[in-house]
């Protein structure tokens, strides 16, 4: 379910979390990488729970509104659509989601403050409404319209936000990749989806016995560490003009992950991971550090390659 462009950032995070702490053992640097990416599936069951619970907020909603002394024609016959949400609702029931729920603790029972601010708010957007009143309604409505309310509101939910901030230290950094993810599920959904349907893996597996995405993480963390001094003093050969120390601690980060990935990959082309962490840089650096990751590597591609250390393997990667 995560891109490789994802892996490479939670790989980036846990690197700059193990020299931040002074740590020195590589075990449990991996083990704090690999709780961190499992802590990203849990909030994602966390984010489709909290949707389900919006829905059954809005469904005792309109049971209380029955009850009232002089209740409405609207009150008496309400529109049901969101209440009987069909992805949603089968979601709920879905037994992969129930078990993770358990297993996760997940409950809003005494969350209903933020549950209700939520469902105020949704009520006023012109998805609700038009998810509301659309004539044709169907599986591709719903899946539209989870993707709408995701895309353009889940980033303003301030209240949400600081609730998963309480819980876990882990969901500060996570909350915008978990709504990349929650759109990605929502899209990839087909209409025979139902409570038997398993939920995808956060990371690609190959085959039984040969997890890629988790080999992927766990080598490029690993190589980056092992490797530090020698990548730094390939770095500082390549910037004759700039002290170590002059360099930003992330970029020199990026640069050091690049050149793990170049060396132990075979099968990755070369432009792919030279336009990955050029990428990166532009979101977790300095401004100015795209140009600077940029030139470096570029210097240092054409420099390995020069010298047949950089190998790549497979088809189509013979010229990269």
């Amino acid at each position: 379910m995560l891109s490789r462009r994802h892996l490479r950032v939670k790989v980036l995070q846990s690197v700059y979390a193990y020299y931040q702490a002074g740590n020195s053992d590589l075990h449990q640097g991996e083990k704090q990488l690999l709780l961190s990416i499992n802590k990203l599936f849990e909030l994602f069951i966390w984010q489709c729970s909290f949707l389900i619970e919006a829905t059954r907020f809005a469904e005792n909603r309109i049971e209380d509104n029955k009850k009232k002394h002089f209740p409405t024609e609207d009150d008496l016959n309400p529109n049901l659509r969101f209440v009987k949400h069909g992805i949603l609702n089968t979601l709920s029931e879905n037994i992969q989601f129930r078990k993770f729920e358990n297993l996760y603790k997940v409950n809003w029972g005494e969350e209903q403050e933020i549950v209700r601010r939520f469902f105020q708010f949704l009520r006023e957007t012109p998805e609700y409404e038009r998810f509301m009143t659309e004539e044709i309604h169907g599986f591709d409505n719903e899946k539209r319209f989870l993707i709408q309310i995701i895309e353009k509101y889940f980033s303003q939910l301030d209240l949400l936000q600081s609730f998963y901030e309480e819980k876990s230290i882990y969901f500060v950094d996570d909350y915008h990749l978990v709504s990349y993810l929650l759109i990605k599920f929502f899209k990839s959904l087909e209409p025979d989806f139902n409570t038997l349907t398993p939920l995808p893996t956060i990371l690609k597996t190959a085959n039984e016995d040969d997890n890629e995405d988790l080999n992927f993480v766990k080598q490029l963390f690993r190589k980056t560490i092992l490797n530090s001094d020698e990548y730094g003093s390939m770095i500082a050969g390549t910037t004759a003009n700039w002290e170590q120390d002059r360099i930003a601690v992330m970029d020199m980060l990026i640069l050091k992950m690049a050149l793990a990935e170049l060396f132990t990959f075979k099968s990755i082309p070369i432009k792919v991971s030279l336009n990955e962490y050029i990428d990166i840089s532009k979101y977790f650096s300095t401004p100015k550090s795209k140009v600077f990751v940029n030139g470096v590597l570029d210097k240092l591609i054409q420099q390995l390659k020069a010298e047949g250390k950089i190998i790549k393997s497979g088809r189509g990667l013979l010229e990269n």
